[in-house]
């Protein structure tokens, strides 16, 4: 794990579209009011935003047009242009198309040309994936900032024609779960007061011979009518697995620093649900941390979620406080996390 004095200097977030209730999601999908007290029990989220527009079916926010506004934000707050950025990041399970890759047309938005680009395909880890790179790609000489951005447009893959009493219980959980967005980051190796030092950052494929907890599917002009799912998940072994898996990832942060687990002042556990991380969060059982999380008002938006975490992180902390983030993906089973210091 590398100690290196890179720093978080500001985050952007962006959603799309109106905020969107239980009630209304109900309403839409002709669920009654025992299924809207479903959602509420089962997930826990009680709002999200959608890059869709559930009346009419238009899809009305694209990935590109989120990542543009999130990493706009996250370079006005850095008081930076977007000149000033020498490598782009972007990590997501769900970009506008296979080519050209996501992360290129918002560099086009912003404006950004000759410097390195890279998409990293990834679920909920994307985002620690994206920060890693993006922090390795800054030890190149002459490299100051890097812009890394993450989020999901899940909302896509919607059938809005669906009879949501005839779906199998791992579509059902799609259906609910999620919610779009896209955050950003700008990562500098500079001197920078009151910033966030990242002292520790791990990123491991843990999945050798177990099948995946998760698949996203593509098609193409030949499967294109295929009956299969888009999405899906074996929602059991990510129940059991996850909180699990984030107590290996805490305590591995702690070892490799050194640091107590009375050392933590903030914890941002994953978000896969409000349910979830309720019991992620009393599996990884770190007294006096506060908790940062924000799954119950924007749902889990995947690569999107750490970068909200982190706006509300960084008012919060005062200089010397540490703060300690976990994700995890279910996909393959990856195992993530970062420590941050506030300088």
């Amino acid at each position: 794990m590398d100690g290196s004095e890179t720093r978080i200097l500001s985050v952007g977030t962006a959603l799309p579209g109106p905020l969107l209730d239980n009630a209304a999601l109900a309403r839409r999908f002709g669920m009654d009011e025992i299924w809207e007290q479903w959602i509420e029990a089962f997930i826990g989220a009680s709002t999200r935003h959608l890059a869709v527009d559930l009346e009419s079916g238009e899809v009305v926010s694209s990935l590109t047009e989120l990542g543009e506004t999130a990493a706009r934000r996250a370079l006005e707050n850095a008081g930076l242009e977007p000149g000033d950025v020498d490598v782009m990041v972007l990590g997501t399970a769900m970009p506008d198309q296979l080519m050209p890759t996501t992360v290129n047309m918002i560099a086009d938005r912003l404006g950004i040309n000759e410097v390195p680009t890279y998409q990293l395909q990834s679920g909920c880890t994307g985002a620690v994936q994206a920060m890693d790179l993006g922090r390795q790609m800054l030890l190149t000489p002459g490299r100051r900032h890097a812009l890394v951005i993450g989020g999901e447009v899940c909302a896509k893959h919607y059938d809005l024609s669906v009879d949501v009493k005839k779906l199998a219980p791992d579509e059902l959980v799609n259906l609910l779960l999620f919610g779009d967005a896209a955050g950003a980051a700008v990562l500098t190796t500079d001197e920078a007061p009151q910033s966030l030092v990242i002292r520790g950052l791990m990123n491991r494929l843990t999945g050798l011979g177990r099948p995946p907890g998760q698949t996203v599917d593509w098609f193409g002009l030949i499967d294109r009518d295929s009956a299969r799912q888009a999405v899906s998940e074996d929602y059991k072994a990510i129940e059991e697995s996850v909180p699990v898996m984030s107590a290996e990832i805490l305590r591995e942060l702690l070892d490799d620093l050194g640091w107590a687990e009375t050392d933590v002042d903030y914890l941002l556990p994953p978000q896969l649900s409000v349910k979830m991380t309720d019991r992620i969060v009393e599996e990884l059982s770190v007294p006096g941390a506060e908790e940062v999380s924000c799954v119950s008002e924007i749902s889990n938006t995947g690569n999107a979620l750490p970068f909200f975490q982190l706006e509300q992180l960084i008012p919060q902390m005062a200089e010397g406080d540490r703060a300690i983030g976990i994700a995890v993906e279910s996909s393959k089973w990856i195992k993530a996390g970062y420590a941050l210091e506030k300088v």
